[in-house]
């Protein structure tokens, strides 16, 4: 099976567990999503529940078992592979003018779709065996992709002393996937793991054949070109070809935040758009002599590489412009896709307190263990939880799956700085280090903000389905992006679907900013609040926010340009949007003054 899609939009990774069994929704439908594979404890629970609910067997995989982490992953993705080839192949054998699910199938996918469109004249001239076997080659199901967060790559113990790093947290997840029965991608984000990467060259399946088809393929998240050039590059010289690069805004997204060097995605998609034969030669040459060199067939043209973007779309204008402007092959819907039961594993109430959430609500946090801006919810309930171990004088949570346990300040084994342990010692050092009780607050405070995310994101996703949280506790992270604060009320599938390919209207808002103009507001502001006041007697800072209010600036210059030359794609929204840029761009000037 090639990397077919249907549909011109992808369910990005959210959280741990918010698209953790997405592909059994999604899949069948034609509808790509992601996995993440963080946590195998939540992936074994979820595995137990589909299997009883599909009356399939089910044999447990227990901690005291040798691998247990790699042999979790590859079980569940597995079931959901097996599954949702069953009901791809249900669909195709039990066809009929009257398949309900295989009319949805079509019915989701845009009016302007050929395939929809055949599929509509087929149904209407057509005789039953010529259109059945006509859906039997044309029904496809979307792709179940698996995430892998690089740096989240934790060394595992036997006892007191280390396991082989092929046991670390992130290999051992990329095994789960190499071993599974899947054919597609992983996606590898939040930077480069060298040592991850040499891992991948282990697998066979990673590699082209002749033909340039690849069975497991590499998916790059990126947010500049510069970045994908040196990932590409080095991944080809070891055989490996980068399939897709999924570039995603640094700040208008959801879960953590990588604000590089103040790179706004659409100059960075115009980069790509302009210099993608650059990053496709240079790769398929590398690839070549590398293949070569390790006596494995090379394809005599350079494989399929895909150009993705994600990151704040909000309307079928939005989402056709990405596509036709930067020649984009899918366009990213995470945070919307929060709404919609049909989509994702999200409890109630979560998903009213998302539904009911404005800009307020949704800020940039420094919650996150892994000492990364994080996207988040006020008043969820993984934090009240923070909030009362903080009054009680017992802060910190209870670690007890040890994701993020990667810090080694103290003595000892690395552990988490939302744990109970570290912030008992932290606080302890503070107040032996500072005399001064205003700057005692002031540190503790930061100490106490993080908050146990790798249990609290994946906890809705149990709920949801009626799954006992008694191991990991009531408290719900999540991490939506800022669009969130746009879409007000849950959704089925149809009318998210219908909406960014709009056939309907869910923004009951109208005073939505266009995507790159949200995302340059973010960044101003991210520079006002956040960077600005880090440069105090701070050359090397001072000099890197030159550099970010710089990038700033190209920003303003491309967006005037962008808007001026493409008012036809932009509708109403156009004007409104370069009187916005000269707000931001005042409010840029004003920051900038320190630097004359």
């Amino acid at each position: 099976m090639h990397n077919y899609n249907p549909h011109t939009f992808h369910v990005p990774v959210m959280g741990i567990g918010y698209t953790i069994d997405s592909p059994l929704k999604l899949a069948h439908l034609g509808i790509s999503s992601v996995v993440s594979l963080v946590d195998d404890m939540l992936m074994e629970k979820m595995r137990e529940f589909h299997s009883k609910k599909a009356n399939l067997p089910f044999q447990g995989i227990t901690m005291k078992m040798e691998d247990f982490r790699a042999k979790r992953i590859t079980a569940f993705l597995d079931l959901m592979d097996g599954m949702v080839k069953s009901r791809i192949d249900n669909m195709k054998s039990s066809f009929n003018k009257k398949s309900e699910e295989v009319d949805r199938y079509f019915d989701l996918l845009p009016d302007f779709s050929m395939v929809k469109q055949t599929y509509l004249h087929l149904k209407a001239n057509a005789g039953i065996k010529e259109l059945k076997n006509w859906v039997a080659a044309n029904l496809h199901p979307g792709q179940i992709d698996v995430n892998i967060m690089t740096k989240l790559d934790r060394t595992n113990y036997s006892g007191s002393e280390p396991l082989p790093v092929e046991y670390n947290d992130a290999h051992a997840a990329l095994r789960g996937f190499a071993k599974s029965t899947l054919e597609s991608s992983v996606v590898l984000s939040a930077g480069m793991n060298p040592r991850l990467f040499s891992y991948i060259e282990k697998w066979d399946d990673f590699y082209p054949d002749e033909s340039g088809y690849i069975k497991k393929r590499v998916i790059i998240k990126v947010s500049d070109f510069r970045s994908a050039m040196v990932q590409g590059k080095m991944l080809a010289k070891k055989g490996i070809w980068v399939s897709e690069f999924r570039i995603e805004s640094g700040l208008n997204c959801g879960g953590h935040a990588f604000a590089s060097q103040g790179n706004l995605i659409g100059p960075v998609l115009e980069e790509f758009k302009s210099k993608r034969k650059q990053l496709v030669d240079g790769q398929f040459e590398a690839l070549q002599s590398a293949l070569a060199a390790k006596n494995k067939p090379c394809p005599a043209i350079n494989p399929e590489l895909r150009i993705t973007a994600q990151g704040g779309v909000g309307t079928a204008e939005e989402h056709s412009f990405l596509l036709n402007h930067y020649q984009l092959d899918s366009v990213g819907w995470g945070t919307p896709f929060m709404l919609v039961p049909e989509a994702v594993s999200i409890d109630q109430e979560t998903l009213d307190k998302l539904a009911s959430a404005r800009e307020k609500d949704l800020y940039l946090s420094n919650i996150s263990p892994l000492g990364v801006p994080f996207n988040n919810l006020r008043g969820n309930t993984k934090d009240e939880e923070k909030f009362r171990n903080v009054r009680n004088q017992t802060p910190g949570s209870h670690c007890i799956k040890q994701y993020c346990t990667i810090n080694s300040e103290f003595p000892g084994k690395p552990v988490c700085t939302a744990s109970r342990q570290y912030q008992r010692d932290k606080i302890l050092d503070i107040e032996t280090t500072y005399t001064e009780q205003a700057a005692i607050d002031k540190a503790t405070k930061e100490v106490t903000e993080k908050a146990c995310i790798c249990v609290g994101l994946g906890t809705s996703a149990l709920k949801a389905n009626g799954i006992s949280t008694k191991f990991e506790g009531k408290g719900v992270s999540v991490c939506p992006g800022p669009n969130m604060a746009y879409f007000t009320r849950e959704a089925s599938l149809k009318e998210m679907v219908g909406h960014i390919y709009g056939a309907n209207d869910l923004l009951e808002r109208k005073d939505r900013p266009n995507v790159f103009v949200k995302e340059l507001g973010i960044y101003v502001d991210y520079f006002n609040n956040q960077l600005k006041k880090l440069e105090e007697n701070d050359d090397k800072a001072k000099l890197n926010n030159k550099k970010f209010l710089r990038s700033l600036k190209e920003g303003i210059q491309y967006y005037r340009e962008l808007f001026a030359q493409n008012k036809d794609s932009f509708s109403n929204s156009c004007h409104e949007a370069l009187q916005m840029i000269e707000t931001l761009e005042e409010k840029l000037t004003m920051a900038e003054v320190s630097y004359a």
